[in-house]
């Protein structure tokens, strides 16, 4: 299945969002988000796919809220999560860091992650228990910093409340912070090791879904705000604290559970 999905996703990306690289325009979703035509044109020609691939409940970022929870009840069993395009603004503005990005999950946990940058052809995935892999190498591919204060962060500064978002940025204990706007991405450089850290305040499941899991299956760890266990979160709002090394990571995690209790 998954060498199917990773044609599906690639097959969509190349066909049907590519040709519309800076030639759409956006709009307007009730809860200020963006989206645009292509979003639309290529989550419906990925469910279509993986309907083919394999029959289960489907659950894509473009679809109203209540059919998104509708599915996500319905797919207890197995349930597809699909981001057309993850990184919107970042697509409707040029800049080439954007995804599609599906999972495959049953009891709400992901067995198949499948991300691709169209621009770049970087191609991540994963399936339970097998690894993670960028183009064909497995993950990680360099080595996580010697310690949190020589460390690439990338933490979404706006998804945090604002008096822990100053203190992140006014007095970071690590070395430097990125945020590019494409949190399957940003799971993914973690799982490659490009990023150290990594902390965002509330990811719906079409964001975390795919890149969480192949975080895990490069070795990373995760949890939320107040879990140890990443996936006993919140479902439609799951922070994340992560990083690759154990080590690094637990001094991550509690610096960032005392830092947003002051």
């Amino acid at each position: 299945m998954l060498e199917e999905v990773i044609a599906a996703v690639r097959n969509v990306a190349q066909e049907v969002i590519m040709p519309r690289y800076l030639r759409v325009g956006r709009q307007t979703k009730s809860d200020g988000s963006f989206y645009t035509e292509a979003d639309v044109a290529a989550q419906n020609a990925l469910l279509d796919q993986l309907q083919k691939i394999r029959p289960a409940a489907a659950m894509g970022e473009e679809m109203t809220e209540a059919e998104q929870q509708a599915e996500w009840i319905k797919g207890e069993s197995g349930l597809w999560s699909v981001d057309p395009i993850d990184g919107t603004s970042n697509f409707y503005n040029g800049l080439p860091y954007f995804a599609t990005s599906v999972a495959y999950m049953e009891q709400g946990r992901s067995v198949l992650g499948v991300i691709y940058n169209p621009v770049t052809d970087e191609m991540f995935y994963a399936t339970k228990g097998n690894g993670a892999f960028l183009n064909g190498i497995a993950l990680p591919l360099k080595k996580h910093a010697p310690s949190m204060s020589s460390a690439m962060a990338n933490v979404d500064l706006k998804r945090l409340d604002r008096s822990f978002a100053a203190r992140v940025a006014a007095d970071p204990p690590f070395a430097s912070q990125r945020n590019f706007g494409a949190c399957a991405l940003e799971l993914c450089y973690t799982a490659a090791g490009y990023f150290d850290l990594y902390l965002h305040g509330g990811q719906k499941p079409w964001d975390y879904a795919a890149g969480s899991l192949i975080l895990a299956e490069a070795g990373g760890n995760l949890c939320g705000f107040e879990h140890d266990d990443y996936w006993t979160s919140p479902i439609w709002h799951r922070s994340v604290i992560a990083a690759l090394d154990p080590v690094l990571f637990a001094q991550w995690r509690d610096w960032v559970r005392e830092n947003r209790k002051k």
